[in-house]
Order: structure tokens, then C-alpha cells, then sequence
């Protein structure tokens, strides 16, 4: 089953208890600001030397339900659930892509997103990772927000890129998507460069009042 973080501000009589990502260590929680959040975001060159996309296993089936990685993202993001049989053969089913708001019955029409690509994953820290937890990257289904269930043609003209050079077609995304661009950065203690970091504040500048939660691996 698919673990969901929190999206919601924690609350301690009453007030909402922020804590700057940098000072946080492995396990905790942390709510800030998404444009603290991306402040707290440390600045960094990439470097892309040595990446190979097999450096991060996936797709694999962690709890060995038979259902692998992409199936969990599939079944948790339905909005009619599909049914899974045997071996977790999904069927039915209806799944609307947040990036272009299409939607589809036909799951074989959705590509399971790394919301930060392993590409920029890798130049951002994730070269100096093992290979276990390049996996758990890879994989990861303890944040709703890490991986999307996004229309194929969104996918794969997004490719590697980030915030800089490509954002979703549907402007009401735009939000969401850097949120999320944020929280992936921030729970895996990933680097942005300065064009990247640039356009996460341009784009977080029209999300007022914006508050994530997340948990540091």
C-alpha cells in the first residue's frame, strides 16, 4: 500500500511550527513555507558525468504484494479504482493526468513521472548516493508527491529537464507541480542550480500562503 505524507501544516496550540529543512536530520518532519522551502534549497552546479539511468533500479515490487511500483502509483492515483487481479493485472479504471488534466481509461496511456527526474536527481547529489538508495529514490512510495501518473506525451517531452526549461501544460499545475518539485528536493536533500532555483521562486511567487510538510530520508 502506498504511504501518503502529510500535505496538511502541523499544529501546536494552535500555530503552525516551521522548521528550516537545513537544521532537520533523517526521519523528521519538517513544515515551511514553499518559498522557504525553496530558499532552504542549497545552491549547486550539476554535473551529469556517470549518470546512467540503470544506476536506479525500478521498477520493483518493495513489499512484495506483486504489485510493482508503477501498479501501486496507478491504483493509489485512480479516480475510479481499477481492478487488480492476479499477479496485479490492472483493469478498468479512470486516471486524470494533473499536468494537461486529460483523462483515461486506459492506463496503458500514463507514464509514472519521477516529479524530479532521475537525471536531475543524479546531477543534484544523487551521483555521491549507494546504489540502494538511488532505488529507494527511485521507488519512492512514502511521499504521494515523489512520483505522478501523468499523460505519456507530458512525460517524455518533459524528459530530464527542470523548472528552468519545462513546467506543465496546465498553468493551474504550475503550483502544484513546483510544490512538489520542492518537497522531492528538500526530503532527499537534492541541490538546485541558480536557473532552476531562479524560476522555483518566480513560479512559488503567485502561490501565496503555500505551506509543505515533509519527512527528510
Amino acid at each position: 500500500m502506498r504511504i501518503i505524507s502529510a500535505v496538511a501544516a502541523s499544529f501546536v496550540a494552535g500555530a503552525v511550527v516551521l522548521v528550516s529543512p537545513a537544521s532537520a536530520a533523517p526521519a523528521e518532519t519538517v513544515t515551511m513555507t514553499l518559498q522557504d522551502a525553496i530558499a532552504g534549497l542549497p545552491l549547486a552546479a550539476e554535473v551529469r558525468d556517470g549518470y546512467e539511468r540503470t544506476k536506479f533500479r525500478h521498477w520493483v515490487d518493495a513489499d512484495r504484494d506483486s504489485c510493482n511500483t508503477r501498479q501501486e502509483v496507478l491504483i493509489e492515483e485512480a479516480i475510479v479504482p481499477p481492478a487488480v487481479g492476479p499477479r496485479c493485472v490492472i483493469s478498468g479504471g479512470l486516471w486524470r493526468s494533473y499536468y494537461d488534466s486529460v483523462t483515461t481509461q486506459n492506463a496503458k496511456d500514463l507514464d509514472i513521472d519521477h516529479v524530479v527526474p532521475l537525471a536531475e536527481a543524479w546531477d543534484s547529489g544523487a551521483s555521491a548516493w549507494t546504489p540502494s538508495r538511488r532505488q529507494a529514490y527511485a521507488n519512492d512510495l512514502g511521499d504521494s508527491r515523489s512520483l505522478a501518473a501523468v499523460s505519456a506525451g507530458q512525460n517524455r517531452q518533459k524528459g530530464d529537464q527542470d523548472p528552468g526549461t519545462w513546467v506543465p501544460k496546465e498553468a493551474a499545475a504550475h503550483c502544484r507541480y513546483v510544490g512538489e518539485w520542492a518537497v522531492v528536493k528538500t526530503r532527499w536533500s537534492l541541490s538546485v542550480d541558480p536557473v532552476e532555483k531562479a524560476a522555483l521562486e518566480e513560479i512559488a511567487a503567485g502561490c501565496p500562503n503555500v505551506l509543505i510538510t515533509v519527512e527528510i530520508v
